[in-house]
């Protein structure tokens, strides 16, 4: 699974040409949040009225966070909720956001592909220029997102050792013994307390 930039596409198609390509769909979820977050700061800035500007301001992270972890103690989903009546085309993002998740969600690659077509007709419907725009990109890389269904794998535990590799190598100010830093590296998958000692 890879993220959609062109030069990895064309490095796979060049050096691997069998290989399946999938899109890992955190990638296409991180390019859906960022135009998202995109869409938020314009209709702050185009908003004249200081009620909806106070409502606005810091509804980004609320905005990229999946529904179901919203903090209900911190009032998040009310303030959300408060965001969205204000604003008609973040309101519809943001919904489709959510729906743009259901696409890994389904049993087979027949139901994934018509969830697939029903977001990016919903997405182009909509007339905002964003999600038009969107939906014309994933549907230029549909053959990619519906190839989970054939491979059913993600770069998640990849990204999530690497990260782990860079916090050891962080929490160590930098390695002068590049073996000892290999066998670090190699025990990660031993323990789950790999960063100690």
């Amino acid at each position: 699974a890879m993220d959609m930039s062109p030069a990895y596409i064309s490095a796979v198609l060049e050096h691997l040409p069998k290989a399946t390509i999938v899109f890992d769909h955190f990638h296409v979820t991180k390019l859906f949040n960022d135009k998202l977050s995109d869409l938020r700061r314009d209709l702050y800035r185009e908003t004249k009225e200081n009620l909806h500007k106070e409502v606005l301001k810091g509804t980004r992270w609320l905005l990229l966070k999946n529904l179901e972890n919203l903090n209900t103690e911190k009032k998040e989903k009310e303030r959300l909720e408060e965001a969205l009546k204000l604003n008609e085309p973040l309101a519809c993002a943001y919904y489709l956001k959510e729906d743009l998740r259901q696409i890994w969600l389904q049993p087979n690659k027949e139901t994934a592909e018509r969830v697939f077509a029903d977001w990016v007709n919903r997405a182009q419907a909509t007339g905002i220029k964003m999600l038009k725009k969107f939906a014309n990109t994933l549907a230029g890389y549909k053959s990619g997102i519906l190839a989970y269904y054939d491979c059913r794998i993600s770069s998640g535990p990849l990204e999530g050792t690497i990260n782990k590799i860079k916090t050891m190598k962080r929490m160590a100010y930098g390695f002068r013994d590049m073996e000892f830093f290999k066998l670090k590296i190699m025990a990660l998958h031993e323990t789950k307390y790999a960063l100690v000692g």
